[in-house]
């Protein structure tokens, strides 16, 4: 059936029928012209059974939590911040750019809602500093694709899903991968530098900034906690090796010291850190850092709410939305209550496209599972090989093409459960080949000829398509070679998972 699926799928697409419907129709008009008119009926009842899913509610609420961030002016508090940080760099605006898009990423988990609320901010702003267009659409969509990868990612909570892994484990395994394409594009940036005549390098910070009493206070609370959770974090790390703490029968560490009251010793310490750092710096400066430091706590409190314990990935979710309205209504003040309607009408819109994806791809995953197709495919590919290096590489460039054409939800339901147990088989660990297929697929979405984001890059700059696709090539160079090097050195993805207890 997988033979004759491809044709009529992209035949489907071509003509302009959405991919969600095409999904559905090409398997069920295959099934109806075999005589499986009940197996039809399997097809489209399973597409609400797989909506129909508790961890699944994680994308609604992440996705609500970027659009409320998005809206609340958040995306000028994070560029400011990069630009502070990274302006004084050769080519200051472009390391903005992906800057902004490793500090996005923890707060929508979306590549085009990257593109697209950064795009329209820093492409004008990279024009008028002396880049060329093209150049700033490129590397605007390049750096989008961390936004998936980093925490939280839909695509992750999807694979997660349907292949039955702890969102957890996946969520920590794709910090690492995503800040490394994050630095290896900032390298090409340096080496193109020269090339393109890229502007030279100059600190921006943005002078006379102004901070209400209720945001300073907060962010000035804020920081002496993530400080001090910072050092109690090394503080537990070392407690044994230092004496100051012990392992009792069942394995478990006991502190000789109550946590907390080293925690309030660690609160004194990085109050007085801070105040001697704010007299290295101007006072522009630390009023830039001040208005970044509530909106990253997002991803502070979603992945320490996990790591934790106190909360699910689903229900960090939920929290998530509660800090973003809190900090965009009182602490910001920066939306309104008739802002609420066009914040809910667009993620509701976005949730549900992604929703319906979901629900089709498991419906054709279901039908693909009743015709045997992933134990004859399981068949093929080992027969290409016995060697899982082999293998692996093989399945990267699979991987890459399909992503040049389907979007990456849709692409891990449908291949995740025919490609992961053979894997998984020949000793590649699940959370491992997990994040290979994520981070792949993702970079898919700013490859040409289909590339979803750059067709938003297009729409936000007003660039040709074609152009853009040109001017990412190298770009895309960096991302694949951090693919083969997730692939081939799996410490990359699997050291914080394992140092965390999520991944044995």
């Amino acid at each position: 059936m997988l033979l004759w699926f491809l044709p009529i799928f992209l035949i489907l697409i071509m003509i302009g029928l959405p991919i969600v419907f095409a999904l559905l129709a090409a398997p069920g008009a295959l099934l109806y012209a075999n005589g499986q008119e009940r197996d039809v009926a399997i097809l489209y009842r399973n597409l609400y059974t797989g909506m129909d899913s508790f961890p699944l509610m994680a994308l609604p609420f992440f996705m609500l939590a970027g659009e409320v961030m998005n809206r609340g002016g958040i995306t000028t508090r994070l560029v400011e911040f990069s630009q502070a940080f990274m302006g004084h760099l050769r080519g200051g605006l472009a390391h903005v750019n992906i800057l902004s898009s490793i500090l996005f990423a923890g707060l929508s988990g979306s590549a085009v809602a990257d593109t697209s609320a950064l795009g329209s901010t820093l492409i004008p702003a990279m024009e008028k500093n002396g880049y060329t267009r093209r150049f700033a659409a490129a590397i605007t969509a390049a750096s989008s694709v961390i936004g998936p990868i980093i925490p939280p990612s839909g695509i992750m909570i999807i694979y997660a899903y349907v292949m039955g892994e702890s969102v957890a484990a996946l969520f920590l395994a794709g910090i690492v991968p995503g800040i490394l394409v994050g630095v290896g594009l900032m390298v090409m940036v340096r080496v193109l530098a020269d090339r393109y005549d890229l502007p030279k390098a100059e600190r921006i910070v943005t002078q006379n900034q102004e901070i209400s009493k209720t945001e300073y206070w907060v962010s000035l609370v804020l920081i002496r906690i993530n400080f001090a959770g910072i050092l109690l974090a090394i503080y537990a790390g070392l407690s044994a090796r230092i004496g100051l703490a012990s392992f009792d029968a069942a394995g478990d560490k006991v502190h000789s010291i109550n946590l907390w009251v080293v925690f309030a010793l660690m609160l004194v310490i990085a109050h007085f850190m801070l105040m001697h750092y704010r007299t290295m710096v101007s006072h522009d400066f630390r009023m830039v850092c001040k208005k970044a430091i509530a909106p990253l706590q997002t991803p502070v409190i979603i992945l320490g709410g996990i790591l934790v314990g106190v909360m699910t990935p689903t229900e960090a979710s939920a929290v998530a939305v509660a800090y973003a309205l809190i900090v965009s209504f009182f602490v910001l003040r920066s939306m309104k209550t008739r802002d609420l309607y066009q914040v809910l009408a667009k993620s509701a819109l976005s949730t549900s496209a992604v929703l319906l994806l979901v629900g089709a791809a498991v419906a054709f995953k279901t039908v693909v599972s009743l015709s045997n197709a992933p134990q004859i495919l399981a068949d093929f590919i080992l027969g290409l090989s016995e060697n899982p290096l082999m293998l692996l590489f093989l399945i990267n460039i699979l991987l890459f093409i399909v992503g040049m054409f389907l979007d990456a939800g849709p692409a891990i339901i449908i291949l995740g459960p025919i490609l992961g147990p053979i894997f998984v088989d020949l000793g590649v660990h699940p959370v491992h080949f997990a994040i290979i297929m994520s981070v792949n697929l993702t970079v898919g979405l700013a490859t040409p000829p289909m590339g979803l984001v750059l067709f938003v890059a297009s729409s936000v700059s007003g660039e040709r398509v074609e152009t853009i696709a040109r001017s990412i090539l190298p770009f895309l160079a960096v991302e694949i070679a951090v693919i083969f090097l997730i692939t081939y050195v799996p410490a990359i993805s699997m050291t914080i998972p394992r140092l965390t207890g999520f991944v044995q």
